[in-house]
């Protein structure tokens, strides 16, 4: 008998990877997909489809839900932390940058969203997606850090989370979005020193997120435990912001 499956975005490595992980551990079919290779270690860790896309292409995210659908009879939830970094300070920054950053955050984000919606219309699911603690800290850019288009790119999914819980509720659909500050991923392998040492200073937990911290919540938001919460950003930063 198949079991409606959950698309885990961006499970190659970092957030996405320990979200899939603990799902497929403990028994959940899971679609694993990024835009790389998904390691071995993950597809051998239970019931796991990989697939291999690019979530700024309309066709793909289309492609990839119908497959997901085909295989498990269905999918219950999507958890899209497929995303990329981008640190030009705002006298750096081209138009084509921005561009890209959007197509993929944004546009990205709204794709995946849109294909697991139709899918889900009859009979429910959740979606989570991913903004940024950096939208409230105001990140400029420099030292390996979030800068404008990074920045505003995950302003954007606050809003498209909003629209989207606003749109999908009657389907009994929920979208939230979790809002990690520094994560220890490879993104923030571009911080420098000085730039990580300030994310821990202003951490009240006193330390940077595991990847297995946001994981845990983008977790709970697709179970039953969270079935009245939509529309949500959910910080997980340890207190570095408030807001």
């Amino acid at each position: 008998m198949t079991q409606s499956a959950v698309i885990v975005t961006g499970a190659a490595s970092g957030i996405g990877y320990a979200c899939a992980h603990d799902l497929l551990t403990d028994g959940v079919p899971v679609v694993a997909a990024d835009i790389g290779e998904i390691p071995a270690a993950l597809v051998n860790a239970g019931d796991c489809l990989p697939l291999s896309f690019d979530v700024s292409s309309e066709q793909s995210c289309q492609e990839a839900v119908a497959t997901a659908t085909a295989r498990f009879g269905g999918v219950r939830a999507l958890i899209h932390f497929a995303g990329i970094h981008h640190t030009k300070t705002w006298d750096e920054v081209t138009g084509e940058d921005f561009a890209h950053v959007y197509a993929v955050n944004v546009t990205g984000s709204f794709l995946m969203a849109r294909a697991v919606a139709g899918q889900m219309q009859d009979s429910g699911g959740s979606i989570v997606l991913t903004a940024s603690g950096g939208v409230e800290l105001g990140g400029v850019g420099g030292d390996g850090r979030g800068g404008p288009a990074y920045i505003s790119s995950k302003a954007a999914i606050r809003g498209l989370t909003r629209s989207l819980a606003r749109s999908l509720g009657k389907y009994g659909i929920r979208v939230n979005a979790v809002s990690p500050d520094a994560t220890d991923t490879p993104m923030i392998g571009t911080y420098d020193n000085a730039a990580r040492d300030g994310a821990i200073a202003r951490t009240p937990l006193g330390r940077i997120a595991l990847p297995e911290d946001i994981a845990d919540v983008a977790r709970f938001l697709i179970e039953d435990g969270s079935r009245f919460i939509t529309g949500q950003i959910v910080p997980v930063n340890g207190g570095s912001a408030f807001g």
